[in-house]
């Protein structure tokens, strides 16, 4: 993993696995489809953006959970949070859940994905909103703007 200024480590539920993450996030988000809805058994999943080559799992054992497709979604073999996943189509990154994060309360929700299938309690910060995810086109604007943002 590449020296970077800032290293956010995280861990499951009951530590076996820590992880750690040697950039700054590309972009926050709170996705409220139903499958994270499921997966979270809350109202909506939070995540963080990340190159995937940047990330590493340092201790524990991960397994894959959820629908196991092109899709991959990592959990803790020990506790079965989910931690982490390989989103379809952006191989070269993954999204850490951040509430895992060590320093979670230095990140909230830039956007928020799925609002269409949203609980109608639930609230998030996200700055955008959108009925379902963000067109290719939107995502190197609001990656941008994020960026600006964090410094």
């Amino acid at each position: 993993m590449a020296d970077d200024a800032r290293v956010s480590y995280g861990q499951c539920r009951c530590a076996a696995v820590r992880f750690s993450v040697a950039a700054p996030p590309l972009i926050t988000a709170a996705c409220h489809c139903r499958g994270c809805q499921r997966m979270t058994a809350s109202a909506f999943s939070v995540s963080a953006l990340y190159p995937a080559d940047r990330f590493k799992v340092i201790a524990g054992r991960t397994v894959l959970g959820g629908l196991r497709g092109a899709t991959q979604h990592h959990f803790c073999a020990a506790c079965m949070s989910w931690l982490f996943t390989y989103p379809e189509g952006l191989s070269d990154y993954v999204n850490v859940r951040i509430t895992l994060l060590d320093d979670a309360d230095s990140l909230s929700p830039f956007i928020e994905t799925y609002v269409a299938e949203k609980v109608s309690w639930a609230s998030t910060p996200a700055e955008f909103s959108f009925a379902h995810q963000p067109s290719a086109e939107e995502l190197p604007g609001l990656v941008a703007e994020f960026a600006s943002r964090q410094r």
